[in-house]
C-alpha cells in the first residue's frame, strides 16, 4: 500500500541527547512504510535556558543544513523536511516569535518540558497538584499564541512524582485547558515515548485523550525519536488507541497545514 504517514516528532545530536542523523531516520522511515520525516530538534533559548538539552543558535545553519542534505539525498524515497521542537517559556515570545520567522518550517510542536530546571524553580512552589494545573494552564497558554501547530506530550508532568498523578483531583483543571486548547484549532500530539517512561503509558494517558475527543481536538502521533530505531515505534498501537476513543482520523502537518488521514487506512499503510 503507498505510505501515507509521517515520523512528526524526531531528534538531531545538536541537541545534545539523541543520536543519529536526519538520513539514518529515513532510512528506517522507508523500512515502517512512512511516507517522510519533519525533523524537529529542540528550539535554542536565550539566557542558557535548559541549554544541555537543545541546540545553541550557533548550531542553527548546521541544523538547517543538515536537513537539507537528508532531504536531498532521499528525495524521491524518503520526504525529509524541517520542523521545530519550540519551547513555551511565559515572558519568552517575542524570541519564540523571530525564531519561528527564520525557516520555512513544516510543523512546530509547542513544548512545556516541565522536568527542567529553570521551570520547576520558577514554578514549583511546594505542591504537586498546584504545579500540575500551572503546567496544564501553559499548555493552554501555548495554543492561544497561534506559534504552534501541535502540543506535545501533553501529560508529560505526570512522570516527575508519580505518586501525586491523581488524575481525578485535577481532571477539571485539565478539561478547563483542553477546552481553551480546542478553541484555538491548536493539534495535540499522541507521544508513544511515554511507554518507556515512569509511568508506561503513552502521553496522553487514557483519560485525558478520551476529553481530547470530547472536543474534537486533531491528534498527530510521534514516537519523539532520539535515535534512528525508534521512528514510528508502537504507531500501530497509537492508532488502535486513537479508534479505542472514537478518533477515525489522525493528523500529520506539511507545510503548517492539518493534513488527515484515515485511521484504518493509515494503519494498513505501516510495514
Amino acid at each position: 500500500m503507498e505510505p501515507l504517514l509521517y515520523e512528526s516528532h524526531l531528534h538531531t545530536p545538536l541537541c545534545k541527547h539523541a543520536v543519529g542523523l536526519p538520513g539514518e531516520y529515513a532510512a528506517v522511515a522507508q523500512q515502517k512504510g512512512l511516507k517522510g520525516i519533519i525533523v524537529t530538534c529542540h528550539a535554542p533559548m536565550p539566557n542558557g535556558y535548559s541549554s544541555p538539552y537543545r541546540m545553541g543558535m550557533d548550531d542553527w545553519d548546521k541544523y538547517l543544513t543538515m536537513v537539507e542534505e537528508a532531504s536531498a539525498q532521499w528525495h524521491g524515497r524518503i520526504d525529509v523536511r524541517l520542523g521545530l521542537e519550540s519551547e513555551y517559556v511565559p515572558g519568552y515570545l517575542p524570541w519564540i516569535l523571530s525564531l519561528h520567522k527564520c525557516a520555512p518550517f513544516h510543523h512546530v510542536l509547542g513544548s512545556v518540558h516541565c522536568q527542567m530546571q529553570e521551570y520547576t524553580d520558577a514554578y514549583f512552589k511546594g505542591s504537586w497538584p498546584e504545579f500540575q494545573r500551572t503546567y496544564f494552564q501553559h499548555l493552554a497558554d501555548a495554543a492561544e499564541t497561534g506559534l504552534y501547530d501541535t502540543i506535545s506530550h501533553p501529560d508529560l508532568v505526570k512522570n516527575m512524582q508519580p505518586s501525586e498523578w491523581i488524575l481525578p483531583r485535577i481532571m477539571d483543571d485539565i478539561c478547563r485547558a483542553l477546552d481553551r486548547i480546542a478553541a484555538t484549532g491548536t493539534a495535540m500530539e499522541l507521544n508513544t515515548s511515554g511507554l518507556m517512561k515512569t509511568i508506561p503509558e503513552m502521553n496522553p494517558g487514557l483519560g485525558i485523550l478520551k476529553e481530547m475527543k470530547a472536543r474534537n481536538i486533531p491528534v498527530v502521533i510521534g514516537a519523539d525519536a532520539h535515535k534512528p530505531a525508534r521512528v514510528a515505534d508502537h504507531y500501530k498501537d497509537a492508532l488502535l488507541y486513537l479508534g479505542k476513543v472514537g478518533y477515525q482520523e489522525v493528523s500529520f502537518f506539511l507545510d503548517r497545514q492539518r493534513q488527515n488521514v484515515p485511521i484504518a487506512a493509515a494503519r494498513a499503510s505501516l510495514k
